[in-house]
């Protein structure tokens, strides 16, 4: 057995924090390979040290004195170091090539980047966390590639990682960063530590990928609007990809297509509470669900444009015309719900807004339209679970609930998977439409 463990910054905010780290990783000797995030926030009103970073990197842009900034960042870390009681180490010739990178930005050409900046707090933390254990460390820069488009390099990196991991019984690799197509440093968007463990998995071939945080694993609904609900045990890689799509943000959306290519299950831990089982993410599994939904997610703030011609499902190429002019503005659309004579594109409001008339503009110079309608303030609702296409009545359930609730379905989509039904209702009846939903499908069981 071979796991590779990912711990998120609020796992590694502190010393007391490491140790539980450290008492997690060596309580199973098969955890060989760590991804460490940088700290996190060490109480509510703490900055994380990402951030911090970032504030460095904007103070010495500007031209201004960035010593104390540093000084702070430093003293984070030393904090961590004293607390752990390592013995001959120090970042201090570290941070004197940080502190020489950001007196690089006063240059009129500098080789110093944010994407370095900002991956520091990463790097800084897997030299800690390498040292603490015993374990090699191996930077990040040195294994994980991008292209030119700034993608991931998945054939370089999988080699050359692979090469590398097969030589270490045990090693630390710092998340959020690689190595750009220029030679400089390239991070991730942000939580994309995530990514990084899913590509050591992949890589080293682990069996499993535990990805720990501080909660236990995935909930049916958000418990910002549903009190207290279940915990989801067994997701399916499709049912996560909807889910994280439309909000659900346990995991960075990135991370699962590392491990999927090779069916390696994710395994979601709390650092806080490592006996509950957290939530298992995996391809394809046998295991009975308590419920016939796996999860509710869900985002405001969507605008539909509704375009009507009469004949428009006799004219080749009018949905090509259509989405041309939205491509034109480079706008992505999320849906496309039609009828006869009817078709309605659903895009992200802060997308569309600023573009609007540029792009009605399109279609009736491309479509030739009878007429384009614009509505905002929709919201999206997926009620996702590969339970319910053996399931009869699961939509009957779904729009008996909203209506119980004198709320009007402005938009409905199915695949046919039968994974997910997707809603569109007002802002204003968001939470309570996914309030009743859970209740109709989990309290009510």
């Amino acid at each position: 057995m071979k796991k590779v463990v990912k711990f998120g910054g609020s796992s590694l905010a502190s010393a007391e924090q490491f140790k539980k780290v450290g008492a997690i990783i060596t309580s199973d000797e098969s955890r060989v390979y760590v991804v460490p995030s940088a700290p996190g926030k060490r109480f509510s009103d703490d900055t994380k040290v990402t951030d911090m970073l970032l504030h460095v990197y904007e103070t010495a842009k500007a031209g201004n004195d960035f010593t104390e900034e540093v000084k702070a960042i430093k003293a984070r870390y030393d904090e961590i170091i004293t607390g752990l009681e390592i013995k001959d180490f120090s970042l201090d010739k570290d941070f004197e090539e940080i502190t020489k990178q950001l007196e690089d930005l006063a240059n009129p050409a500098p080789m110093c980047t944010l994407d370095y900046v900002a991956s520091r707090g990463e790097f800084l933390n897997g030299k800690i966390m390498a040292a603490y254990l015993g374990f090699e460390f191996i930077d990040a820069a040195e294994v994980i590639f991008f292209n030119a488009e700034g993608n991931l390099n998945s054939y370089k990196t999988e080699k050359v990682l692979g090469e590398r991991l097969a030589k270490a019984q045990h090693a630390v690799v710092p998340g959020f960063y690689g190595l750009g197509k220029d030679g400089k440093v390239k991070t991730f968007s942000r939580g994309g530590s995530d990514v990084t463990g899913s590509i050591v998995a992949q890589a080293s071939r682990a069996d499993v990928y535990e990805n720990w945080t501080d909660v236990s694993g995935f909930l049916v609904a958000d418990p910002r609007i549903v009190p207290d609900p279940k915990p989801i045990k067994y997701i399916t890689y499709r049912e996560l990809r909807e889910l994280s799509y439309m909000g659900a943000s346990v995991l960075h959306e990135d991370a699962i297509f590392p491990v999927r290519h090779c069916g390696i299950p994710i395994n979601i831990r709390n650092t806080n509470a490592p006996e509950d089982a957290g939530t298992w993410i995996v391809e394809s599994t046998c295991q009975k669900q308590d419920y016939v939904v796996t999860g509710i997610a869900g985002k405001k703030d969507f605008c539909t444009i509704f375009i009507t011609k009469a004949m428009m499902n006799s004219e080749i190429g009018f949905g090509r015309k259509v989405l041309q002019a939205f491509e034109e503005n480079d706008i992505s659309f999320e849906h496309m719900p039609s009828g006869i004579d009817t078709m309605t594109i659903v895009v992200h409001a802060d997308e569309f807004v600023h573009k609007e008339q540029r792009v009605i503009s399109a279609i009736h110079r491309l479509a030739e339209p009878d007429s384009v309608e614009i509505e905002s303030g929709l919201a999206l609702i997926a009620v996702v679970g590969r339970g319910m296409k053996s399931a009869s009545g699961t939509a009957g359930k779904l729009f008996s609930a909203l209506a119980k609730e004198g709320i009007n379905i402005k938009m409905i989509d199915q695949g046919s998977s039968e994974l997910n039904i997707i809603i569109g209702v007002k802002n204003s009846d968001f939470d309570t439409a996914i309030k009743a939903i859970y209740n109709t499908f989990i309290t009510d069981k």
